[in-house]
């Protein structure tokens, strides 16, 4: 059977594969993507509720984990997101930042995808899409990759490629086609996988937290979430499945199974400070009466049943001072263990992947394998929530498009 043959062919019709064919095409190389799902792009569209938040303005490494800490740098350094805005603008997209340096489309996440798709389209970039791969080996004599694909309701042919670009994400939202095609790959060409594990994601619990999330359903306010890894002053969000919202889904990040999270739901404030000083201040009145401004009612009586049910009904006169500050210590750092998460399901993100120890981070090419190379979520790089794992999509994709493209 014989093989068409590519300069390069990309698996995995995403952000970071979309981002890196129409790149690597403009050095004149010929480029095929190829992805078993019947649309290109589906993550993107699904992104930021429907808007996108392609890139955010304040990227450093720090705003991404990993084993390798520092291997996120040489990429990001080479490609930022004023370079990815001036994209957006010579689309004209309309784009708007929403806080803490988001940005996201005015219309739609569509914007974003047909941009990639145009870019594609003007670079000569063919995008073939239903395809199932059923084989990769590599052919060492002739320095080529061999592909067996499967079209959907086609018959199975071959494909050669001097470069070979995974960029087939990780296990996130498998309801959009998320699969874990590219670690096999992987680890066929001798890489180690650092266990993968769901991330930016809900936290679930199976006790009276979980009891108390499902009361309070819908409540939000802002918290402090922690751990001994990491903070995050955000919106947390009770739903009936545990606890969510922008804090809980950063901390998830820095959590590992088992692990407790210290939550502030007050950190405007001191409260063994506020009752102590409202003690003196107003004897007769009850805690719930001192923390009404701070709390809607709902949340506000069930965290009395939670830390004050004891002494509900007493006025701050008949309490202990070491009493209210207990109390307040406990609404400032309340003390949590969830019993795991929502995971794969709807994380944004898959934590762990391909080791970037194994990755050369300038070019994304493989260690173990010349002419292979890793790009976006696959590796074991997760960003923070609010368009970093988007900005990671774009910097690797671009150091690997320099490498692929400026190989003659």
């Amino acid at each position: 059977m014989s093989s068409q043959e590519f300069d390069a062919i990309i698996i995995g019709a995403g952000a970071s594969g979309l981002f890196c064919a129409f790149h690597t095409a403009l050095y004149g190389k010929q480029v095929l993507v190829l992805d078993h799902a019947n649309k290109a792009g589906k993550k993107i569209l699904m992104s930021g509720g429907g808007r996108c938040n392609f890139v955010n303005l304040h990227i450093t490494p720090n705003e991404f984990v990993g084993q390798n800490r520092h291997f996120v740098k040489s990429a990001l350094s080479r490609y930022g997101s004023e370079d990815f805005i001036k994209l957006v603008q010579k689309h004209g997209i309309a784009y708007h930042e929403k806080s803490h340096g988001e940005l996201f489309c005015d219309e739609s996440s569509k914007d974003i995808l047909n941009m990639l798709l145009d870019e594609c389209a003007d670079a000569g970039v063919e995008i073939r899409l239903n395809t199932s791969i059923d084989g990769v080996v590599k052919d060492e004599q002739a320095d080529r990759f061999v592909l067996s694909v499967c079209p959907k309701n086609a018959k199975p042919y071959r494909l050669g490629c001097r470069h070979l670009i995974i960029a087939t994400g990780g296990l996130s939202i498998p309801t959009l086609g998320a699969s874990g095609f590219g670690y096999q790959v992987a680890t066929q060409f001798g890489h180690t996988i650092v266990p993968t594990e769901a991330s930016l994601v809900p936290f679930t619990f199976t006790d009276k937290v979980g009891e108390l999330a499902r009361q309070l359903a819908g409540v939000s306010l802002d918290v402090i979430a922690f751990n001994d890894k990491a903070s995050f002053a955000l919106p947390m969000l009770f739903t009936h499945r545990g606890l969510s919202g922008p804090a809980m889904l950063q901390l998830s990040n820095y959590w590992q199974l088992g692990e407790t999270i210290g939550v502030n739901l007050l950190p405007t404030h001191d409260v063994a400070t506020l009752l102590v000083t409202a003690k003196k201040s107003h004897p007769k009145q009850l805690i719930r009466t001192v923390l009404s401004p701070y709390f809607p009612k709902k949340l506000l009586m069930a965290l009395q049943e939670l830390f004050w049910q004891a002494v509900a009904e007493l006025e701050l006169a008949n309490i202990k001072d070491k009493q209210l500050k207990d109390i307040g210590r406990l609404i400032n750092a309340w003390q949590i263990k969830p019993s795991g998460t929502e995971g794969y399901r709807v994380a944004e993100v898959t934590r762990g992947g391909v080791n970037t120890d194994e990755i050369k981070g300038k070019t994304m090419e493989s260690k173990c394998c010349s002419g292979l190379y890793f790009i976006g979520e696959v590796l074991d790089v997760a960003g923070h929530l609010g368009g970093f794992n988007f900005m990671w999509a774009w910097a690797s994709a671009y150091a690997c498009s320099e490498a692929v493209g400026m190989d003659w």
